[in-house]
């Protein structure tokens, strides 16, 4: 069945390979070893730049090569949102005797994914672009767009959950069947360390 793979980048990020050695990861061949009877016809990639930290100030230079061997995938398509960073009190959780109980913190949020990953999963429903839709998330947010794909266009939906021992009840409950993303297909799932494309050869970072 026609498929198409919406893949929400950070969730994937920070659920699956955030902490492991599995960060340069082939979507595609993710995807595939996952669901083995699909035909995957597209994957839409939502995620959005990182900017350098004081503690990580290489962090966007592999993100960006990250990036670069996304592009060597035919079948994917990066859709970027964008980082917000403002200045916001909090309150403390345990504010010491004479203490202030409220500091004032820097909060980055990333915005618009999202409504893309919505906006993109009803909309190709719609144009009849896929028999099947694929959810990697474990959002919950997401759980409209997972409702009216099956209701309304009584169309499948799966997820596949990066998060493996914390699956969104929500989730469960609406989609058509939900997989966990486990480290074996994962570590199945690598691209090679050197990589060609159009502009040359680039290589995995070292780091990684």
């Amino acid at each position: 069945m026609k498929t198409i793979v919406y893949v929400d980048g950070f969730n994937l990020y920070y659920g699956a390979v955030k902490g492991t050695p599995y960060k340069w990861l082939n979507v595609l061949t993710l995807c595939k070893f996952l669901l083995p009877k699909n035909q995957i016809i597209k994957i839409k990639y939502f995620t959005a730049p990182v900017t350098a930290r004081p503690n990580d100030p290489d962090q966007p230079n592999r993100q960006q090569l990250f990036f670069r061997a996304l592009h060597t995938i035919p079948e994917l398509e990066i859709i970027f949102g964008h980082f917000l960073s403002h200045e916001i009190m909090m309150p403390l959780a345990h504010p010491a005797p004479g203490e202030p109980k409220h500091v004032r913190v820097i909060k980055t949020e990333e915005k618009g994914s999202d409504v893309n990953i919505a906006a993109h999963m009803v909309n190709d429903g719609h144009k009849g672009l896929y028999q099947v839709a694929i959810l990697v998330s474990n959002d919950s947010d997401l759980v409209e767009p997972v409702k009216i794909v099956r209701n309304e266009l009584k169309l499948p939906v799966g997820v596949l959950n990066p998060f493996v021992n914390t699956a969104s009840y929500d989730l469960r409950r609406y989609a058509t069947f939900v997989k966990p993303i486990r480290s074996g297909a994962l570590s199945a799932s690598q691209f090679p360390p050197t990589l060609k494309d159009s502009k040359g050869t680039f290589y995995k970072p070292a780091s990684w």
